[in-house]
């Protein structure tokens, strides 16, 4: 009898198709937690007869209505532009802040107090300021949002900086990488997570404010839309343009931010 062979092959899964399936799961969680409270928010509205209190195809409805006319893209494309010049703008400066509060610890020491005190100024009190200082325009609405964002992102920048491996910059040293080389292979990719969570919680914290500045003084944008609808009581159309902008956001944290943070990671074991 021929020996049986105690040796066992192991044929390893893809990491891309793990990754997907873990996608895909996540996908099916996600879809069936927000089909069960659509359920519940329909439920309840047709057991309350409110009119405060729309069905999902109520809202539904009025969305595409305002689709339809046009006015669901001019508001919301307004606070994209504006969403996105506040995101890039906090995010160069607060990079740059956190690296030299992390790289100097004179620095730290001075402005850590600063920093601290920006960290809790209400972002309420910087919109007015800034709009009585600048006026009710696009400059002083992005300023606002943006000096919001930054203590954050400086933040967490910081920590970055501080936590970069002394070893790895000796080999970089050592082998004679150079400075190009040690900023791109080395410097870099331990920066990056840092970078991605700030980014991920920076565009869900502008967009945020921006629509705050828009109920206050602007003239067009999501936030404007929804103060006239609060002055109208159409929880209808306020539910309406939550819901589509919620979508927008969410479609690029799924499709930008999720898989440009994965990829940051991807040298990590």
């Amino acid at each position: 009898m021929a020996p049986v062979s105690t040796k066992t092959s192991f044929i390893p899964r893809p990491a891309r198709a793990l990754g997907f399936n873990s996608a895909i799961e996540r996908f099916a969680w996600m879809a069936g937690s927000l089909l069960v409270l659509g359920l519940f928010w329909h439920v309840l509205a047709v057991v309350l007869q409110n009119r405060y209190l729309p069905t999902p195809l109520a809202v539904f409805d009025i969305m595409l209505r305002e689709a339809k006319n046009g006015d669901l893209w001019k508001h919301t494309s307004a606070t994209l532009m504006r969403v996105a010049i506040a995101f890039i703008f906090s995010m160069f400066i607060g990079t740059a802040i956190g690296l030299a509060l992390g790289k100097y610890k004179t620095a730290d020491k001075f402005f850590d107090a600063w920093l601290t005190l920006f960290l809790n100024l209400p972002a309420l009190v910087t919109i007015t300021l800034c709009y009585i200082w600048f006026g009710l325009t696009d400059v002083a609405a992005i300023l606002a949002v943006a000096l919001n964002k930054i203590p954050n992102v400086a933040v967490n920048m910081r920590e970055g900086a501080r936590s970069l491996s002394k070893d790895l910059a000796e080999m970089a040293v050592m082998y004679k990488f150079g400075n190009w080389k040690t900023l791109r292979h080395v410097t870099l990719p331990q920066l990056a997570p840092f970078f991605a969570a700030a980014a991920r919680s920076g565009l869900s914290l502008v967009w945020k404010i921006v629509l705050v500045v828009e109920a206050f003084g602007r003239s067009n944008g999501v936030g404007y839309r929804l103060a006239i609808a609060f002055q109208e009581f159409d929880v209808g159309t306020i539910l309406a343009y939550a819901l589509a902008f919620i979508l927008i956001v969410q479609i690029i944290e799924f499709a930008v931010l999720q898989p440009l943070q994965t990829r940051m990671n991807a040298w990590r074991r």
